[in-house]
């Protein structure tokens, strides 16, 4: 029974794990506030800096790694993550059109699925990507719908798993509160664990070809 509270016994990993994401999570909430939510994306993208490094069990300093990440990661993360609020409000405001519109055709709520649908595959995987590889924000973008379109099985598990766990969040008032305290970064580990084994595929098929990558495995 007491090997269950060792160090390496599962308890401790558990508590452990547990207090990572609630200091990751404060990180993520006050490297947004802190920019008005103008840097809602560098607050992403250095969240899954440290998410990915948790997949693998590499993470350190949890508040020192977020700080460098958030740092490095000023110049592209505030297009990244602005341009990817606007996208989730023209989804939202798809679907409002088509609830408040009387006579609203059911090809607007099509077009707001379809939409939905290509702007996650284009920034599901970007977050990670712009934490892990140096690239420009376009080919960030790219790169991302690629990974989705070409793991679109994992991809769309993916998005279940996110689902299920926003839907878990909001069932009441104490679920809600659960969710600020831990929400954001379960999500990102979530995405970061769907994302590390493809990224490692990736690179490694790249490796094989001669191509170069641009990990950050620091």
């Amino acid at each position: 029974m007491m090997k269950a509270f060792n160090v390496d016994g599962p308890i401790y990993r558990f508590m452990s794990t547990l207090t990572n994401i609630l200091v990751l999570n404060f990180c993520w909430v006050i490297g947004t506030v802190i920019g008005l939510g103008t840097t809602i994306g560098v607050s992403t993208v250095a969240a899954f800096d440290v998410g990915l490094k948790m997949a693998e069990n590499k993470e350190g300093y949890i508040m020192r790694q977020f700080i460098q990440a958030y740092k490095k990661n000023l110049k592209q993360g505030i297009p990244l993550g602005l341009i990817s609020l606007i996208a989730m409000y023209t989804v939202y405001l798809d679907f409002e059109l088509f609830n408040k519109i009387p006579d609203a055709t059911i090809f607007l709520c099509i077009w707001g699925f379809l939409s939905g649908a290509i702007f996650f595959a284009c920034f599901v995987y970007a977050f990670p990507l712009s934490a892990r590889y140096v690239n420009t924000f376009r080919n960030t973008i790219k790169n991302s719908f690629r990974i989705s379109i070409r793991y679109y099985g994992r991809t769309a598990i993916m998005a279940v798993v996110l689902a299920i766990e926003v839907l878990a969040f909001m069932w009441n008032t104490t679920t809600v509160f659960i969710g600020l305290l831990f929400g954001p970064t379960l999500m990102i580990l979530t995405v970061s664990m769907f994302a590390m084994p493809i990224f490692r595929k990736i690179q490694k098929e790249n490796t094989e070809e001669g191509i170069e990558t641009y990990a950050d495995d620091e």
